[in-house]
């Protein structure tokens, strides 16, 4: 999953939400480094900025596109000013995410749940509503959203969360078996405890901080963006054309059973 210098995506165009930092970004980057156009869509544009200089940099194209993802006006605008820009969708990247809070069930507060439930997994079968008619024109296409090891597992206080990711893991799951046909992939990663910002966030509110998080990682530290990227663009890419209807942990052996 190395970058390729003959750049194995030149000409194509992706769509990634939640671009402004962390794995979005990574991948928005790795797509442009192997060729792509990229749509980075955005919920706070400062951050989107820094990520189109970063694109602009290596010598890629980047547009930004408004984006919250619990806004489906703003979801159809985004990928049809992606089609405007670049003329086509290939690749969409569902990866904006929300962890909540830490609450048992029982005590989860019903605002937050909607919340968490409609950016984590709602916010993922919108984009795929609008991303999915694009491809079906153009006759392919390949979508990957992004997962957690919390879509395999349990994890104790995280109800909203651990239903939301296992929720997209089934999506993705439907969604590759409805579309087989019509050369459209579906694929999920299931992240492990990554260096982002909202691990940075997950931490300052545990006892134990950044060593309790590494402590649960078998591979002895946190993954970085730029591993799950790698997985992210590899679905994208031909050299995974017979991978559909996958959810694959790329965790550092965290949900190893």
């Amino acid at each position: 999953m190395a970058v390729n210098e003959k750049k194995m995506l030149a000409g194509k165009v992706a769509f990634v939400t939640g671009a402004g930092s962390g794995i979005g970004r990574a991948t928005a980057l790795l797509f442009a480094r192997e060729g792509a156009s990229v749509a980075i869509a955005y919920v706070t544009k400062e951050h989107a900025e820094e990520t189109a200089r970063l694109v602009k940099e290596i010598g890629g194209k980047a547009i930004l596109v408004k984006c919250d993802v619990q806004k489906e006006e703003e979801i159809k605008a985004a990928i049809e000013q992606t089609v405007k820009a670049f003329g086509r969708l290939d690749y969409g990247v569902n990866n904006a995410g929300a962890e909540g809070a830490r609450h048992k069930v029982a005590d989860y507060p019903v605002a937050l749940w909607d919340k968490v439930i409609d950016i984590d997994l709602k916010g993922v079968f919108l984009c795929m509503k609008y991303q999915i008619p694009q491809m079906l024109k153009q006759g392919g296409g390949a979508i990957v959203n992004i997962s957690s090891g919390a879509g395999i597992t349990g994890f104790p206080d995280m109800g909203a969360y651990v239903a939301a990711k296992h929720g997209v893991c089934g999506l993705t799951k439907t969604a590759a078996l409805d579309y087989a046909a019509n050369n459209i992939r579906f694929n999920a990663v299931c992240a492990g405890i990554t260096e982002t910002p909202m691990i940075d966030r997950h931490a300052s509110r545990t006892a134990g901080g950044m060593k309790e998080l590494i402590a649960d990682e078998p591979i002895g530290r946190l993954g970085k963006p730029e591993e799950i990227a790698a997985a992210v663009v590899w679905l994208c890419s031909d050299a995974s054309s017979f991978v559909t209807g996958a959810a694959i942990p790329v965790d550092g052996g965290q949900t190893a059973d």
